[in-house]
């Protein structure tokens, strides 16, 4: 089964709860509406959602194929991600923009090892 992007989220305002989209234009810099943070775009696997995550994109790559994502590329729709690490306190990665697009929910999601 492919993986896809399940939830797409951005989140103005420190503390303050986030705004689900159904697409949503992604800069070099992150979401259009998101306030900027450690990295550009927070992914987490939707069998890691809790009550308090908040990352911006939620996809239905299993926790470990993420994880293992480190280092490698996610193609997400017309979008290209570098995933570059983990969050300390919180499941799933960051990734910096490789290539900015429109990502929209039900997007495929497929991860290389290779730079794209």
């Amino acid at each position: 089964m492919p993986s896809e992007v399940q939830e797409i989220h951005v989140f103005p305002v420190h503390g303050e709860p986030g705004r689900d989209l159904r697409e949503a234009l992604l800069e070099l810099d992150g979401l259009v509406g998101d306030r900027r943070k450690k990295a550009p775009v927070q992914v987490v696997a939707g069998e890691d959602v809790r009550a308090d995550t908040r990352a911006n994109l939620v996809v239905s790559l299993p926790s470990a194929v993420l994880a293992e994502s480190i280092g490698g590329v996610l193609a997400v729709g017309e979008v290209e991600l570098d995933v570059t690490g983990a969050p300390s306190s919180c499941p799933g990665v960051y990734a910096a923009v490789r290539r900015p697009g429109t990502v929209r929910v039900g997007d495929l999601v497929t991860f290389s090892r290779e730079p794209a």
